[in-house]
């Protein structure tokens, strides 16, 4: 049986509540008045076993139509990280875009086996790329993404995310799966031209991918037993109407276990904590930097996991109807 756990609000009064169909039921009334996302993840176990009582009795109990609730991010993050260069597809665009857009005059079958060089050594490694991201960015997955400067070319990176549900320290990729609470959409917003700074050797992540609203999550944290098979959902993502990522989780280099199992090693991991697991192919280097401005309206769905709809607007003081760069 398919259920969910949002956060949503009523009058102005945030909630937690389980999605079952169309419906979302209020689950103050068996947490407490008090109960978070972020509360519950804190005893996973208790808190399923009494998800999938409450789902079975679903017709019984008193609900509310999710469509006339506010849908907020599911949960606010205690640890946030991300896995860069994770699908074999966007590494070979990005490298071949990057190439290309940095004045490389090999012709195109040379950029792409360059490309193709570079994405099969990140997988030869065998070490993954991960690195933090501020929580403060997270928003919800119908609001507003505030395309804040420095820099003009903001990207889209629509992301598969893993929410912890348990203390995880140094384990291994056998172990890693027993830790995953579930899944929710993410979209990464990153503006590329503020990445690499002249000043220092450096990429710099925070300017680039952690400004408020740049983070887009949910709508729903959807438990793990719910999708069988991680590998075969698909990732779709459109600007405007016109589809810029469609592709699967099979494509990724280092899968969920791996993530976590080196994550594991270089933090402790706990309830609550989000891991980004990498975006496919399609970013607006290969759309022929066709970077986002204000007034385009993202669509972004992962297969069993919902739907999002962000809106792109400009800083407040300046013209929404800014031209594209």
């Amino acid at each position: 049986m398919w259920f969910a756990l949002g956060t949503f609000d009523a009058d102005d009064t945030a909630f937690p509540g389980l999605v079952v169909q169309d419906a979302v039921i209020d689950l103050r009334p068996s947490f407490g008045e008090g109960a978070t996302v972020e509360g519950m993840l804190q005893d996973w176990d208790a808190t399923l076993a009494d998800l999938h009582d409450l789902a079975d009795e679903a017709g019984d109990l008193p609900s509310v139509a999710l469509d006339d609730l506010r849908v907020l991010a599911p949960l606010r993050p205690r640890q946030l990280l991300c896995a860069g260069a994770n699908y074999f597809r966007h590494v070979r665009q990005i490298v071949a875009s990057t190439l290309r857009n940095g004045g490389d005059e090999r012709s195109e079958d040379d950029l792409q086996a360059e490309a193709d060089r570079i994405a099969h050594a990140r997988a030869a490694s065998g070490t993954p790329f991960l690195f933090p991201g501020l929580p403060s960015a997270v928003t919800g997955p119908y609001d507003d993404v505030v395309l804040r400067g420095p820099g003009v070319q903001h990207d889209w990176e629509l992301e598969l995310g893993v929410v912890i549900g348990r203390t995880a320290h140094c384990i291994g990729p056998d172990e890693a799966m027993d830790v995953v609470a579930g899944y929710v959409i993410g979209n990464d917003i990153s503006t590329r031209d503020v990445m690499t700074r002249p000043d220092l050797p450096m990429t710099d992540f925070i300017m680039s991918k952690s400004r408020p609203t740049f983070f887009p999550t949910g709508p729903y944290l959807v438990p793990r037993g719910c999708v069988p098979d991680p590998r075969e959902l698909r990732l779709t993502l459109s600007v405007n109407g016109e589809v810029m990522q469609d592709d699967t989780v099979d494509d990724i280099i280092y899968g969920i276990e791996q993530l976590i199992s080196y994550a594991s090693h270089a933090a402790v991991l706990g309830p609550g904590d989000l891991l980004l697991t990498g975006s496919p192919a399609g970013n607006a280097g290969h759309h022929g930097n066709r970077w986002l401005a204000p007034g385009d309206v993202i669509d972004a769905e992962i297969t069993g996991l919902g739907r999002q709809r962000n809106r792109c607007v400009a800083p407040p003081g300046e013209a929404d109807t800014a031209p594209r760069p």
